[in-house]
């Protein structure tokens, strides 16, 4: 990740420490594993922006780098010029972090004083007047050496992240919308209008690239290998291994040969008629690469899944919002057939059939399933859906407990407990949004929130 810096200055503050910023904020970038683009200090008094000359400079070197970097710090080491500041960022569109350095008792002497906390405040009134969005966290100004500014610098790269690959998506359905889930139907335009391009094929197209892949391919060992790391494959039949190693072969594949960042497909029934596999442990090891599988062809859930991917920086799943949790009302069991990464299981499941197909379709119709529990732990939960041209999107932190459920649950799951549950789950079913969510390791919500509403368009309905 490589961000551009823009040092600010106003002549009549202590200029004395333009140089020491620079230098702190190499440092910093450094400490979070950040590239920094820095313009030659030559070209400005002091290596600062601070008139409008100096910002049409500094807008030049940004377009002579245009495509190299992905967002843009401000610094404040005092109060900063807005009309320099301006200038030089008015064909930025990449999202900007602000920064401002705290002033010190014991140095608010005017030799000495800085007022970026004053500028920033400034500053911000003129981002706004322009429309231009901006990250600014709490506290409010942060010393480039301390951990605020080192977990805010972070929490920008994550976002910078979501903006960067979610500008441009591929989405990739594969098969027609699950026959019986009217409820994942969506709005391919509004998609469209936030950057992502779908793409439909049919899981005929699946089906053949299977067939393509002959035994003794050693893409078919490659992948038993990672099959039998997530799953306890003791119990299951070697043709079942066999068949699900070919849908991995040929999902990665597909996702190379056509530059997916996300999938949803169609899990049920064909899967099963024409292999006896059900499809969800090579889907937790694809989530777990961070090639992001959504369920049910659930599409409208795949950007918020590919989210949740970039902005924790591992694996993701697809969850249903299942079970009430006794009479705890700020409970409720997640679940779904083992589509999970490693990242968010305890350990290594155990590979099953789908026992709601073997009711329909009878014993070897669908071995696939990975039985285990979610780790418990902070998790980030997010729901998303298309309506009159808008992308929707709720997002919330939630707790995975260490609890237990009935033996013999079915499935992959976890007790999660969310303040407020039952008036949240009343705005989210008034709101139209499905029975999935997907979910990721710890608390991203910030992360999400920045991306999806302040540069990609998303609209987040708060439950």
């Amino acid at each position: 990740m490589k961000l551009a810096l823009l040092i600010a200055n106003r002549g009549f503050f202590p200029s004395t420490v333009i140089e020491s910023a620079r230098e702190e904020m190499i440092q910093a970038a450094d400490k979070a594993g950040v590239e920094l683009l820095v313009m030659d200090p030559s070209l400005t008094k002091y290596g600062a922006v601070e008139t409008c000359a100096e910002g049409a400079t500094y807008a030049r070197f940004l377009a002579e780098n245009a495509g190299g970097y992905d967002g843009l710090v401000i610094c404040l080491p005092n109060f900063g010029d807005e009309n320099g500041i301006k200038e030089a960022i008015k064909d930025v569109r990449v999202p900007i972090l602000l920064q401002a350095y705290p002033d010190e008792i014991g140095k608010l002497d005017f030799a000495n004083r800085r007022d970026a906390f004053c500028g920033k405040l400034g500053l911000c009134a003129v981002l706004k007047q322009m429309g231009v969005p901006f990250v600014s966290g709490e506290p409010f100004v942060m010393h480039p050496s301390s951990e605020a500014f080192h977990k805010e610098l972070t929490d920008f790269v994550a976002i910078c992240r979501v903006v960067k690959k979610m500008r441009h998506m591929h989405i990739g359905v594969l098969g027609a919308r699950t026959t019986a889930f009217k409820s994942v139907r969506f709005d391919e335009a509004a998609l469209e209008g936030r950057g992502a391009d779908v793409e439909t094929l049919d899981l005929t197209q699946i089906f053949a690239r299977m067939k393509d892949v002959k035994d003794g391919d050693e893409r078919l060992a490659a992948w038993e290998e990672k099959i039998k790391a997530l799953s306890d494959t003791k119990d299951t039949p070697e043709y079942a291994i066999k068949e699900q190693s070919r849908l991995g072969v040929a999902l990665e594949e597909l996702q190379k040969d056509m530059g997916l960042d996300v999938m949803a497909i169609r899990c049920w029934s064909e899967l099963q008629y024409e292999y006896k596999i059900a499809p969800c442990t090579v889907m937790g090891i694809l989530n777990q690469r961070q090639i992001p599988v959504v369920c049910e062809t659930d599409v409208t859930n795949a950007p918020g899944m590919l989210a949740l991917t970039l902005a924790s920086g591992t694996g993701a799943g697809c969850l249903d919002v299942n079970n009430n949790y006794g009479e705890e009302s700020d409970r409720c069991i997640m679940f779904h057939c083992g589509p999970l990464p490693m990242d968010l299981l305890t350990g290594p499941g155990h590979m099953e059939e789908h026992k709601m197909f073997v009711k329909t379709q009878g014993e070897n119709c669908s071995w696939g399933v990975n039985v285990g529990r979610i780790k418990p732990g902070t998790i980030t939960v997010c729901g998303m859906r298309t309506e009159n041209g808008e992308v929707r999107y709720f997002v919330e932190k939630a707790e995975v407990l260490d609890v237990q459920v009935d033996a013999g649950y079915f499935g992959t799951y976890g007790v999660v407990e969310i303040p407020g549950l039952q008036t949240k789950l009343r705005h989210m079913s008034e709101e139209g949004f499905r029975h999935h969510v997907t979910i990721t390791s710890g608390d991203q919500t910030r992360r999400i929130r920045e991306a999806l509403s302040k540069y990609l368009g998303y609209r987040e309905i708060e439950l």
